[in-house]
């Protein structure tokens, strides 16, 4: 070798020794480059897309379209983006590419007309650290079919539209009266009460005894469900489902979810594992009992769904769905009685008339047609999941002459529906007249979906309609809500998978 050579190479090697030093391959560093490459090529290859596919804001890199949301209340972005895009629209956060649907008539053709194309939940990371995909809310396919068919028919059999479930519930409302009085019209949080109370109903039908409002295992399990609803709406969680592999190893509420999910799990666990032991085939008491003797049942089959994970997600979904809409539902409900003193008179007024001092009963509530309007307007007006539980599209569709392939993630926002001007002449206001006519009758409105609608509509609507109008009624009949002196109510929802109202004080003032 040359001199000049020599040089030439020992200048190289001096340079790669140098740049070595500074830029040092440890593993961690090979490992997040490694990442960064696979996440910015899945990103690139997604923005390939079908040139009739849904319009919408830019998407960044990487972070998609997160800063064109309200992360709080990403549903606001939806309706200020509708009127930009139309009803029919894309957003990206991070690389989960998703179509919103806006307005009743889109979502109504979609989840209705369309019901099979739309019917899947999507793969969103805070879910399925809950669910592992079991259950009925958030599971898909035949596992789907077999758990909703499963809840359907035995929630029929312990009462669903029954009178045996509606002495339950009468006979509960009668507990809750006592509670509020004993008060003694002061100032109080009505949330726990409340909560207890419709808990309760559920707990009937799934465990076949009901807790005493103070029970401290009833407080817990009332907890769980109430974070789950609170932190599932956080910035922090909608990160998480954005950017899983990387969130996942950080502190946040994320880590809270999967942590209170591991300790509801273990006590439903508890739970049927001592009813187990003690099962009768010819005494079943509760669906507990009804899942375990279908267990024995099926176990031979190769496609066996009634398994123990599937029992545990499934008693969790029905818990939460059964207690924290209607509860939160009925406290909407007060609230908007103290800021609306007229419209409870009114309410009053029709249930001295037709109902007097008797125990309301449901078929009361076709001879009320103004307090079954003001129980619907609560609904619409709460807004209670803003944003629908996402869909997830089974194969490509043509929406509104948009192409959407098969996979996608849909959020059908029913804040867009419940709120729609088509629909609602005062859509923004609570107007109890959406829902009556000039004579006064009750009138249905087709845009009325807050239990959604198709394929995957709330299982339990006919109970909450049970309990809604039984509970109200109740506690309209025995008491004139106010507010604390001097207090401003707010009618501005919390943040939250759920909209809950902000945390306030009642004064429930006994009428007799």
């Amino acid at each position: 070798m040359t001199a000049g050579k020599k040089h030439a190479a020992y200048t190289l090697g001096a340079r790669r020794g140098s740049s070595a030093e500074m830029l040092p391959l440890d593993p961690v560093t090979v490992l997040l480059s490694i990442l960064i490459c696979i996440f910015l090529a899945k990103v690139l290859s997604n923005q390939k897309e079908h040139p009739n596919y849904p319009p919408g804001p830019r998407p960044l890199p990487i972070i998609g379209n997160i800063l064109d949301l309200n992360v709080e209340r990403p549903y606001l972005s939806f309706q200020e983006l509708a009127k930009t895009y139309g009803p029919v629209f894309s957003v990206r956060i991070g690389a989960q590419k998703m179509v919103v649907l806006c307005g009743y008539d889109v979502v109504k053709e979609a989840l209705v007309n369309h019901a099979d194309e739309f019917s899947d939940r999507p793969n969103v990371p805070a879910f399925i650290d809950v669910t592992k995909g079991y259950g009925v809310v958030f599971s898909n396919g035949h596992n789907w079919k077999a758990m909703r068919r499963f809840a359907l028919s035995t929630l029929r059999d312990f009462g669903m539209g029954k009178r045996t479930l509606e002495d339950k519930i009468v006979e509960e409302s009668n507990s809750l009266v006592q509670a509020f009085i004993s008060y003694k019209g002061k100032p109080f949080d009505n949330t726990t009460i409340l909560n207890a109370a419709v808990a309760n109903i559920i707990v009937s039908i799934l465990l076949g005894h009901r807790f005493d409002y103070d029970d401290c295992k009833l407080h817990r399990l009332m907890a769980m469900v109430n974070d789950f609803a609170r932190i599932l709406g956080t910035p922090m969680v909608l990160l998480y489902n954005a950017f899983p592999s990387v969130i996942r190893w950080l502190p946040g509420s994320h880590k809270t979810v999967r942590q209170t999910a591991d300790e509801l799990h273990s006590f439903i666990r508890e739970i049927f594992t001592r009813q187990r032991n003690q099962l009768d085939v010819n005494d079943q008491r509760n669906l507990i009992d009804c899942y375990l003797v279908k267990q024995k049942e099926e176990k031979p089959n190769p496609e066996f769904y009634y398994h123990d994970e599937n029992l545990t997600s499934l008693v969790s979904d029905l818990f939460a769905a059964g207690m924290e809409t209607t509860s939160t539902t009925l406290r909407w409900g007060l609230l908007l009685m103290m800021e609306y003193p007229e419209i409870q008179k009114n309410v009053q007024k029709e249930i001295e008339k037709v109902i007097g001092s008797a125990e309301p009963q449901l078929e009361h509530r076709k001879l009320t047609p103004y307090t079954d309007a003001v129980i619907h307007e609560i609904q619409r007006f709460a807004n209670l999941v803003p944003t629908n539980v996402p869909h997830m599209t089974t194969q490509d569709v043509t929406l509104n002459g948009f192409f959407i392939p098969k996979g996608t993630h849909i959020i059908p926002s029913l804040t867009s529906v419940l709120r729609d001007k088509k629909y609602f002449k005062k859509p923004d206001e609570f107007y109890p007249q959406h829902f009556l006519d000039s004579d006064g009758n009750f009138v249905k409105n087709e845009a009325f979906i807050p239990f959604s609608a198709g394929r995957r509509s709330c299982a339990g609507e006919n109970l909450a309609k049970m309990e809604l109008f039984l509970f109200f009624t109740k506690l309209l009949q025995n008491f004139t809500f106010q507010a604390p002196p001097g207090a401003k109510l707010d009618l501005t929802a919390a943040v939250g998978f759920t909209s809950c109202p902000q945390k306030h004080q009642i004064c429930a003032i006994p009428r007799n």
